[in-house]
This record gives C-alpha cells, structure tokens and sequence, in this order.
C-alpha cells in the first residue's frame, strides 16, 4: 500500500514529501476530423468530455513509473494486485528505454528532459513515483493514449515547481504531441494534445502546422473556446469495442497527403484529390462553428454528416476497404435511419467510437437502439454513453 504524503515547498533546493492528484478528460473531435493529423493548414471543432484519465504523483526514492486497476478513483490506497506494469529506474537516467511497456509516461519523461534544461537539474538527486489509470477504453478513437502522456508531463511539472512560462500549457500540448510523434514515431496531429488541457469546447485552428516541425519553429495551435455559447450538446456515443491505432491510419493518410501536396505546390493546377477532401473537412468546421453559434442544431448535424461522407471517401481511396469502418457506418446509418440529426465517428476511423447529434430529449431512445444493433452484429464489447462537455481541462490537486 501506499502511504500518505503532505505537500511542502522546496527546501534548500530539494523537494520534500508530496502527494498530488490529477485528472484530465478525454475528447471528441466533433467536425473537421481528421484534419488535425493529416493537414495542420486546418481546423477542427473539439470537445473535452467526462470521461478521465488519473494520475498520482509521490515522493520516492527512485524514478517509478506505473499504471494500476482501480475500480474507484477516489480509493487512497491500492495493493499491488491492482499494478498492470511498473518500472523503476536511477534518477538521472535517460534515455529511459522503450519496450512496449509504459512507452507514453516514459516517453513522456524522455521528451522533457531534452526540453528543459530546468527539470534535468531539478530531476537529479529528487525521485518520483508517477502511477496513472484511466476510464477510457483503450484505442477507442477518444484520445485516450495521449492523456497519459499529459498526465506524466503535467505531474513532472507541478511535482519540480517547474516554471510555469517556459513549461506553459500550450507547451505541455506541443509536447505531448511530440512524445507520440518523435518518441514513439506514431503519426498524429493536436487536438487530442490540446483540448484535454484546456477543456471546453473549442474551435481549434493548426494553420502553419503542416510540417510538424520543432517548438517555436511553427505556432501553436489556437484555442477558440465556445464554452460563452455552447453549453452542451444531446449527443450519444458508442465505442464499437473493435480496437484501432490511429497512427496506422494517419501513417497511411497523412503521406500520401504531403506527397500531393508537394506536387501541387511544385507544378500548380488543380487541388489533389486529398486537398480537396480535407479543404472539405475544414468547411464543415467553420460552418459548424457558425450553427453552433447560432444554435441551428440542425444545420449542424447535416454538417457532421457531410464530415462523415469526405472522411468515409478519403479512406477508400487511402486503400481501406471498409471506410470508416464496417461498424462506425453501421452504427451510424442506424442512428440517422432512427431520427438523428447527425452521426460521424470520433478519431481516425477503423474502430474505434461514433457519436450521434439527436434532437433534445431523444438521448435515451437512441441508446436503446443502438443496444440492440451492437446485441445483433456480435459487438458484444460495444459501450454505450452519453458524453457532456467538460468545462474544466487538466485539473491538478495537492492532497492533504
């Protein structure tokens, strides 16, 4: 078990006892997806929902990092019973190795200590234990594996009293993305990086973002938060249980996009096709940040069905054979067939989830529906829910 611990200032240099407590939401990219993978020139509407991702932070005498089975989060203590993977290692160690094992929190601690001359200093002689779990089904098309890398940099940060300018949110986001993308060679864009931090519901622009290149050598993304007008959304979800990689769809998509992207530029004429799908996409994200504001949830929804026609499209002509996937378009024609508004999967396609814009009230009608759709075609590890807007992002807590 462990034992509590109290948080103090640093001390002569070096960290006393603490604890802390953090928590940050999954996402749902709404309209725009996938553009934030595929074309950084572009923009998404994004929303973080209630679903979390955990972490605790503890003195220690080592660098231990560890991911648990808890049945309830709030529970102070956990045995080891409850420990999936754990490893520890020498403080000062880097490059800590990856080995498909615990690959994001040290991937996590890797991408840091090269960006922070800061926290190489103040992680010599002064050991962590990160333990983190997580609500989110994994690669279910939510976000998930990014959180927990947000979660390792975020506890590093606070746990070193590292510099809140020079290790701002927007750099712990860029880094994030650049955990997956330089650490673990996973292609993927921002806004599962961004929104889980800054919570909300947002419209988030990547222009200038196409070459994913180093921090400060490209802007960040910019959050344009709806909160002051969308209060929620009467949406439901369902993670279809079949579990996907994003990277292995971006990592299909996003070349064959820079390679006709490039032989446009270098020979002019038309748009490329791919041009053209995601210059689809992104219509649908500022035309949706105009319903939104208008409250036209109709308007909307027909917007996230074109969404869902450039995407289903685009993957076809990637070379997936079933779209978006056999049981997003399953799902999804069941809900439009039934009365939705508007249906579109979250995430890059394959597997992972889908969700569903109904009219008010029609929450519960659909969820029943889509019951027995999953009950029919054997998705007997499908998870229905309701999401609501999470207000608050990344939520950091000493415990006492």
């Amino acid at each position: 078990m462990t034992s509590f611990f109290y948080f103090y200032p640093l001390l002569d240099g070096k960290i006393t006892a603490v604890k802390i407590r953090l928590k940050v939401p999954a996402r749902i990219n709404i309209l725009g997806n996938p553009s934030d993978g595929v074309e950084g020139d572009f923009a998404t509407i994004t929303a973080a929902v209630n679903i979390y991702a955990y972490a605790q932070i503890e003195s220690a005498s080592r660098l231990i990092l560890e991911i648990v089975c808890c049945k309830d989060h709030n529970d102070e203590y956990w045995s080891d019973e409850h420990i999936i993977c754990r490893q520890s290692f020498d403080m000062g160690s880097f490059p800590l190795p990856y080995d498909g094992s615990l690959d994001l929190l040290k991937g996590a601690y890797n991408r840091l200590y090269k960006y922070s001359e800061e926290f190489r200093e103040k992680s010599k002689n002064q050991g962590i234990r990160i333990t983190t779990w997580s609500e989110v089904p994994q690669q279910s098309g939510l976000g998930g594996s990014s959180l927990l890398a947000i979660l390792t940099l975020a506890g590093l940060r606070k746990y070193y009293q590292l510099d809140r300018n020079t290790h701002n949110d927007y750099i712990l986001a860029e880094l994030t993305q650049r955990v997956e993308a330089k650490e673990l060679n996973i292609t993927c864009g921002y806004a599962d990086r961004y929104m889980p931090i800054f919570g909300g519901i947002a419209y988030l622009d990547y222009r200038g973002k196409l070459q994913q290149k180093d921090i400060f050598q490209e802007p960040f993304v910019t959050v344009e938060s709806l909160d002051k007008w969308v209060n929620d959304l009467p949406i439901v979800a369902v993670t279809t249980g079949i579990k996907h990689d994003s990277g292995d769809v971006h990592g299909c998509m996003r070349p064959k996009y820079l390679q006709q992207d490039q032989d446009w530029v270098r020979n002019g004429g038309d748009y490329p096709l791919m041009i053209r799908f995601m210059q689809g996409a992104w219509e649908t994200a500022w035309r949706g940040k105009m319903a939104l504001l208008n409250n036209d949830l109709s308007s909307f929804g027909k917007l996230m069905n074109k969404n869902h026609a450039l995407v289903e499209e685009m993957m076809k002509y990637c070379g997936f054979q079933d779209g978006a996937g056999w049981a997003n378009n399953l799902l999804i024609q069941k809900a439009l067939s039934s009365g939705a508004l508007g249906a579109k999967l979250t995430g890059a396609g394959g597997g992972g989830s889908v969700y569903a814009l109904v009219n008010p009230g029609e929450e519960e009608k659909l969820e029943k529906i889509w019951e027995e759709t999953a009950q029919k075609n054997q998705l007997e590890d499908a998870k229905i829910f309701r999401p609501h807007i999470c207000k608050e992002g990344l939520n950091i807590q000493n415990v006492s």
